[in-house]
């Protein structure tokens, strides 16, 4: 018999004495038992955030994830509920830089990500022998600036025909637009190879050596319809000197990029990342 999981949820709202113990009490009262609870209020908002992570009453689950939510509503709060034991479903974009989709892959691989890699959809061709030597489909859709919508409505369908639940930039140059993210309806996780918002667009390394910079940094971030500014999940950054070139820039950074873009995916998986606003709380 496989194990039914637990459940989780993220909830925020406006705060509001005793929270705490009436989520806590709701979930004793079905019979539940919580395995890990953390909060975070916003002092300043006056906003209230909690990730909750509890074991149903036996066959409780879709009826707990139902009355969560209703639960929820009525203390005036917004909450999403997850199933540890449903994997998401994922695909990855790319182009032609190869460290981002072979980080990714190998660590899903390796038990790291708990997931389904599905499809690697690229507008060049030059992974599709590596995709296929892993064992995942590859969808070559060419976008070009005349027929980038057209591209992007063939994009959208597939990622619905294959029930696609994220999609991760592993370092895919081609910028989404607003009409794909909303038609596509669900999130899409970028890497941006700079510690954004500085040095935003292309080039952020040549762009950090002309301006003598001592740090240099890589931004994973949910991808909006503004370009480079969704909310931030997760950054690092690394120490440069004047002894560094734009090729050991380039270096250091994409090193940076693997594992920023890995621990991103790995806490949206996780359900930890709570997006509220253009910001995220990201519970650890």
């Amino acid at each position: 018999m496989s194990d039914p999981g637990t459940l989780i949820a993220l909830l925020h709202g406006p705060d509001q004495t005793g929270l705490v113990a009436r989520v806590a009490g709701w979930i004793f009262e079905r019979g539940g038992n919580i395995l890990h609870a953390d909060q975070h209020r916003d002092p300043e908002a006056g906003i209230f955030f909690q990730r909750i992570e509890w074991e149903p009453k036996a066959g409780g689950h879709s009826a707990d994830t139902a009355a969560f939510l209703a639960f929820a509503a009525s203390l005036g709060m917004k909450a999403r509920v997850l199933a540890s034991a449903q994997r998401e479903r994922v695909a990855l974009f790319v182009s032609k830089a190869d460290h981002c989709f072979h980080d990714i892959v190998l660590r899903w691989k390796a038990g790291e990500l708990p997931c389904d890699l599905v499809a690697v959809v690229s507008n060049h061709t030059d992974l599709k022998p590596i995709a296929l030597g892993y064992g995942i489909p590859f969808h070559h859709l060419p976008v070009m600036a005349e027929t980038k919508a057209a591209a992007e409505a063939q994009q959208v369908a597939l990622l619905r025909g294959l029930d696609i639940d994220l999609v991760v930039l592993a370092r895919y140059m081609q910028v989404l637009s607003a009409d794909f993210l909303q038609n596509f309806g669900r999130p899409v996780i970028n890497i941006h190879h700079s510690f954004l918002p500085a040095f935003a667009g292309g080039k952020p390394y040549h762009q950090a050596h002309a301006r003598g910079v001592k740090l240099i940094g890589a931004t994973a971030h949910y991808a909006t319809r503004d370009l480079d500014e969704g909310p931030i999940i997760n950054q690092d950054v690394a120490r440069v000197t004047h002894r560094h070139g734009v090729d050991d820039l380039i270096r250091k950074g994409r090193d940076l990029e693997k594992t920023v873009l890995a621990q991103a995916v790995r806490w949206h998986l996780a359900g930890r990342v709570l997006v509220y606003g253009n910001k995220t709380v990201v519970f650890d």
